[in-house]
């Protein structure tokens, strides 16, 4: 969430970046509207308090005086008064709930290193790794590898789900696991603490995120007040909402292996094959708070990350900045990295990384002393990145491991974790 006096004297800031996301709007009229008309109440309440003190002063003077009704008078006056001032608190509280709920719904400023671009086309390549397979056979899709070597069942996950759901069998089962374990592994061999969370979290934790009230169509209601998470960094996030973190502290490194759910409500048509856009995946998460001098440092760091775990398994990949039109609602700057998947002769993301500046911190309240530098408090900067989302990453070694007689290699990195199975071959 932006500071709303940040607003009040950067609206043409406010115009420019919502301009450069492309989809995004403020009403700016409105904003002035409300801010004015809360200022009037207020001056009227200071004025009316003014007054009901001054008249008040005077009461015990006029019953002295035995001018008992000009003192009623007076009484009168105070009481009117503060009938008065309750219905203005009443309504200033209602001026500032809108005031709040409007600068709440306006996206985050794309950081000045953020390239302008109207879509994902206009993504700017930072940088790649590996050179993607060419096959001397017909390769297959995973949605084909998947089922032929039996560790991936669509239908009965439709049988027993729904659409886009599917399970795991054998071999597919032991890899999800053992993909989840050297993720985590290795972000807690690189300083991550490791969490394990509830994947059921309630409305203020959304909002603490950014997820409500914008995205509310693609979240999963367990009742009209608790919601399945859609991905881990909103748990991990809120663990320190309404904190004070002291500066030594910083910068905090977390992780954390859950499940996720989505609706995808606005996805209808896309990558409807396959295990690639799904309602339920399991993703391995990455969540900093830093100072705001550091964060930028954290982020590159936290991508740097996430790429490791890809270059651990082998796995083609590159780095884009997402431009302005891309980026997403709570972040400044966001890095997506793309694993290469011959289904699609392309590169398709595994893992978003971004630094929300002090947009969540702002909604969730999570501010840091450092008595040495400062007075006072200020809010940190909330970072968080998949590290890595691990149905996609099956979906990446069934298609970039495959073999001409249909089996697939598992890669070296992950054999400790298969209990030592090299490879996996059709049933």
């Amino acid at each position: 969430m932006l500071d709303i006096k940040f607003v009040r004297e950067n609206p043409d800031v406010v115009d420019k970046a919502c301009e450069s996301r492309q989809n995004a709007h403020w009403d700016r009229e409105r904003f002035f509207e409300l801010d004015e008309e809360r200022r009037s109440v207020i001056v009227e309440v200071e004025a009316l308090q003014a007054e009901r003190n001054a008249v008040s002063k005077q009461i015990g003077q006029l019953m002295r005086e035995g001018k008992r009704d000009e003192a009623e008078a007076a009484k009168a006056k105070v009481t009117a008064n503060k009938e008065r001032i309750a219905e203005l608190d009443e309504k200033r509280a209602e001026v500032e709930q809108a005031l709040f709920d409007l600068v709440a719904a306006i996206p985050n400023i794309p950081h000045e290193s953020v390239p302008y671009g109207k879509d994902d086309s206009d993504n700017p390549e930072v940088r790649r790794w590996g050179t993607p397979r060419e096959f001397d056979f017909e390769a297959k899709a995973h949605w084909d590898l998947g089922p032929e070597l039996g560790v991936i069942d669509f239908d009965r996950g439709v049988k027993i789900a729904g659409t886009r759901f599917y399970v795991l069998g054998g071999l597919g089962a032991r890899l999800e696991r053992a993909l989840i374990s050297f993720m985590i592994d290795m972000h807690v061999k690189a300083g991550f603490k490791e969490w394990w969370l509830p994947v059921i979290t309630n409305r203020e934790t959304l909002f603490g995120t950014g997820q409500l009230p914008k995205f509310e169509d693609d979240l999963y209601h367990v009742n009209p007040d608790l919601y399945l998470i859609p991905t881990a960094e909103v748990m991990l996030t809120n663990l320190h909402r309404g904190e004070i973190l002291d500066a030594s502290q910083l910068p905090l490194w977390y992780t954390a292996f859950t499940p996720c759910f989505r609706e995808e409500a606005g996805s209808a048509g896309r990558d409807t094959r396959g295990i690639i856009r799904v309602h339920q995946f399991d993703k391995v998460e990455m969540v900093k708070f830093a100072k705001p001098e550091d964060s930028m440092n954290q982020l590159e760091s936290m991508v740097a990350e996430a790429e490791a775990v890809l270059q651990a398994l082998g796995l083609p990949y590159h780095v884009v900045t997402l431009c302005t039109g891309d980026i997403g609602f709570s972040a400044t700057k966001c890095y997506d990295i793309e694993v290469w998947l011959p289904s699609y002769n392309a590169y398709k993301e595994i893992s978003s990384c971004s630094n929300c500046w002090d947009f969540q911190a702002r909604r969730a309240n999570i501010r840091y002393k450092d008595p040495a530098e400062f007075k006072g408090t200020r809010l940190v900067h909330t970072l968080n990145g998949s590290g890595l989302a691990v149905g996609r990453t099956m979906a990446a070694i069934l298609e970039n491991y495959q073999n001409p007689d249909g089996s697939v290699t598992i890669p070296e990195a992950l054999r400790p974790y298969m209990g030592g199975v090299e490879v996996i071959r059709p049933e």
